[in-house]
């Protein structure tokens, strides 16, 4: 009969991947590559898993204005690719991502960075373009600033806006624009001793990503905003920020088997719980916070006290800038500061 060979004949048939069943509608199409390699990252899927993973290990991982593009467009890859059931996000060398390359804005070395295949010569996030917005003796215009770190939160936040379910691994930190990342990511699973924390809320910075209360709730969000406090990934899991901490030898055997137990799961129904919880987070203000806070982010790099910290960066070096903000607190030199 026309129907002996349905699902039901078949053992755990709803285990099967979209590509794998008799009638899948892939059938005969050809499969999208398996690896590309971004200039701030590298792409990978194995089996269910896409891996994207944070390729500037010299530099901490350390965000450029690649960064967002290159995150943009392998998620869009990952999430276009009927055989990926969940997006791994990690990072190479010491630790996740070290934020925003600091020592490059706050030093105004315009011309050291670029782009590599994403043309933005004369467009709003153009370095040189920017670099004039940022002249302290200059007019600062706040809707090019604006422009420019909103396109920022955009590529960070196709992590949340993924159709399929992503998870951070993070391991020796995740610092400042490195947690707008991670804070974007469904789960994050991370290290006993990593250190995450937004410290240019100091000076300098305030989170553009508006993520902080979402994940943590008020009292603790501002725990650490009103002071750049960094807090352990054991901590980060205590208070609800990570969904599970482990010692740092564990953690990638420890996020393989999370990640597994994800991808058996069939991809219609990871879209549909994740579509259903993140309506009720988007309901929160998601989008509001993430408007004021890059507004704010803009004007923290535009007051007295942020023209002084990029002033003294340019004249001493970030890193004696940093030296000189974080010391008073007792925690200079506490994994990366920036």
């Amino acid at each position: 009969m026309e129907y002996d060979n349905h699902s039901g004949m078949r053992e755990a048939a709803w285990y099967e991947n979209w590509t794998e069943v008799p009638d899948s509608p892939f059938q005969n199409r050809p499969q999208p590559e398996d690896s590309r390699e971004y200039r701030t990252l590298t792409y990978e899927r194995t089996g269910r898993i896409a891996r994207i993973t944070f390729n500037r290990p010299d530099k901490g991982n350390a965000i450029t204005p690649d960064t967002p593009l290159d995150i943009a467009h392998a998620v869009e890859r990952a999430d276009l690719d009927p055989r990926v059931h969940v997006i791994l996000v990690s990072g190479r060398g010491k630790g996740f991502c070290g934020g925003y390359d600091l020592g490059m804005f706050a030093e105004s070395a315009s011309d050291s960075f670029g782009v590599g295949e994403h043309d933005i010569n004369g467009t709003e996030i153009d370095p040189t373009v920017q670099a004039i917005n940022h002249n302290p003796w200059g007019t600062w215009d706040p809707m090019l600033d604006y422009a420019m770190m909103s396109r920022f939160n955009k590529g960070f936040a196709s992590l949340l806006h993924a159709n399929k379910p992503t998870v951070a691994k993070i391991h020796g930190f995740a610092i400042a624009g490195g947690t707008d990342i991670a804070l974007y990511c469904d789960q994050i699973i991370c290290a006993d001793d990593a250190m995450m924390g937004y410290p240019p809320t100091r000076v300098w910075g305030i989170p553009a990503a508006g993520m902080w209360a979402h994940r943590l709730g008020d009292q603790r969000a501002k725990r650490l905003l009103f002071t750049g406090d960094r807090i352990s990934g054991k901590q980060a899991e205590e208070w609800g920020l990570a969904v599970e901490s482990c010692p740092a030898d564990e953690l990638d055997e420890r996020t393989e088997a999370f990640v597994e137990r994800i991808a058996r799961m069939p991809i219609n129904q990871l879209m549909m719980a994740k579509l259903a919880l993140n309506s009720a987070l988007l309901a929160q203000g998601v989008a509001n916070s993430t408007m004021i806070s890059t507004v704010f982010d803009g004007i923290s790099r535009h007051t007295r006290e942020g023209y002084a910290f990029q002033l003294r960066s340019a004249t001493a070096g970030f890193r004696e800038a940093v030296r000189e903000r974080d010391e008073p607190f007792g925690d200079h030199k506490r994994k990366d500061s920036k």
